[in-house]
């Protein structure tokens, strides 16, 4: 690999780059799904090449290529430098990557079995026994799947790193129906398993058949539950509901690219723009979230990111307080006046032939140091006289700049004078970013702290895909405007 490597950066330095790097990355992919007695598909995919990336008076350039040999990489790396060349009429100003050390170091996700080397049979088994656990709780339909990938990346630049890495990520999920034949009414309930970065001893130790059993019984109770009265409410959310919530409205208004502006065409922009760093009151003083690539389990979890930069953690909102935007290298060179130094390791490509960009990193909410005390949803729910309990990532809406939005669940309980009632439906809450989060005003223990996140988080054009992890513990909210999705207008 060094060798080949090697053959990048002396070809891009001999056309005139001031930096080069290369990636040569083997991706795997696997996946297997069900439906009710049947095993519905199994595939298995893998890319294997490398992308090289050029700088050239300041100016960027970058080619890939997926027959890897020497002739072919020099070759690449000579167009990725003429590409930068061709590019010097469209940018106004150049690009400055701040100094790093030269690292030679591997890493890799710690797991005890990968999910690769786990006979197809051992999961087919388990997807149609989750499916028959279902099904017999009442289900009418059930679908299942188990997901793994693995990226094993080679970076090498002329700071002088050589970097190895193998990620490994899994998640097994599945999704109950249930129909009532005289109506034709139907509700649905999906697993609250979240995708991980880890192996095969996830799927081992999460309780997927007595889940199923549940989420068809869910699904059953949906059915007689009342409508959703709407009006103000107090609301408690789970982990497996919040990660969503942290994603859209935390996560991405704090990724410094969108608040630039460099998003607006596709996914938008952001209303935390650079005038609030250090300002704007995000929420409650409870609130304190970083962002981390170092996260146990996280999917963005790695030790290095795509530019050679050791990942970290760092504080987004602190005592409430926004403090600090999600970076990449060159951002930290071109805009020191925001004060933006610390690098913070937020640059990823979802393949070898995919430009490396800003992408989130792990950004999750900190627990309440209750020191030592377990505090969970019934601590939480003890003060709620009228409020809703809601669990599981539902359908949600965002506006452009990740200012108003709406989110659902999966599974919703009333709260009554400080107790657990009957099952709701047909609920979600709406509101606006920081009115939301100065809102909260009680937060659980690390004892009930979980991760929940997306194996497919779309930014980019063309597009690319992240994976992302975003973990919580129980939270209350005050006085938040709980709508019923179910009115007919």
């Amino acid at each position: 690999m060094k060798e080949l490597a090697d053959v990048a950066l002396d070809a891009a330095r001999g056309k005139g780059a001031s930096y080069a790097d290369i990636r040569i990355n083997r991706y795997r992919r696997q996946f297997i799904l069900s439906r009710e007695d049947r095993i519905q598909n199994t595939v298995s995919l893998d890319a294997f090449g490398f992308g090289v990336r050029v700088l050239v008076d300041g100016v960027w350039g970058f080619a890939a290529g997926s027959k890897v040999d020497k002739d072919t990489i020099a070759r690449m790396a000579g167009v990725a430098a003429d590409t930068a060349k061709a590019n010097r009429i469209l940018q106004k100003e150049p690009v400055i990557l701040v100094p790093v050390p030269a690292v030679v170091d591997t890493w890799q996700t710690p797991i005890t079995k990968s999910p690769f080397r786990i006979p197809m049979k051992t999961k087919a088994d388990l997807l149609l026994a989750i499916n028959a656990a279902a099904m017999k709780a009442g289900a009418t339909f059930v679908n299942s799947g188990i997901f793994a990938v693995e990226e094993d990346k080679y970076f090498a630049s002329t700071d002088g790193s050589y970097i190895s890495q193998l990620l490994t990520r899994v998640w097994p999920n599945f999704n109950v129906t249930v129909v009532d034949r005289a109506s034709g009414k139907f509700d649905t309930r999906a697993a609250l398993t979240t995708p991980i970065g880890t192996g095969w001893e996830y799927v081992e130790s999460y309780p997927l058949i007595e889940e199923a059993k549940l989420a068809a019984e869910q699904c059953k109770e949906k059915q007689g539950a009342k409508s959703v009265t709407a009006g103000k409410k107090d609301l408690v959310l789970s982990p497996e509901h919040l990660w969503l919530t942290i994603h859209e409205s935390i996560g991405h208004p704090t990724e410094l690219d969108r608040a630039l502006g460099y998003e607006a065409n596709f996914a938008g922009t952001s209303f935390v723009t650079p005038d609030k760093l250090g300002k704007l009151q995000y929420g409650s003083s409870l609130l304190n979230v970083v962002g981390d690539r170092t996260q146990k389990n996280g999917l963005a979890t790695c030790g290095y990111d795509d530019d050679g930069v050791k990942t970290t953690g760092f504080d987004i909102v602190k005592d409430g307080k926004f403090v600090g935007y999600q970076t990449i290298r060159e951002q930290n060179g071109k805009f020191k006046a925001l004060g933006e130094t610390a690098l913070k390791a937020c640059c990823y490509a979802d393949n070898y032939s995919s430009v490396p960009f800003q992408r989130m990193p792990n950004v999750s909410m900190k627990p309440h140091d209750w020191g030592g005390k377990k505090v969970g949803f019934e601590e939480l729910a003890a003060d709620v006289k009228d409020g809703v309990l809601i669990e599981g990532a539902g359908s949600f809406s965002i506006d452009q700049q990740r200012y108003n939005f709406q989110f659902g669940g999966q599974v919703f309980y009333e709260i009554k004078n400080g107790k657990k009632g009957a099952m709701l439906r047909d609920v979600a809450y709406q509101g606006k970013t920081p009115e939301f989060w100065a809102s909260l005003d009680m937060i659980g223990s690390d004892h009930f702290y979980k991760l929940g996140g997306s194996f497919n988080d779309g930014k980019g054009q063309p597009g690319q895909a992240n994976a992302v992890s975003h973990g919580s513990s129980w939270c209350r909210f005050r006085g938040v405007n709980v709508i019923n999705t179910g009115r007919k207008i």
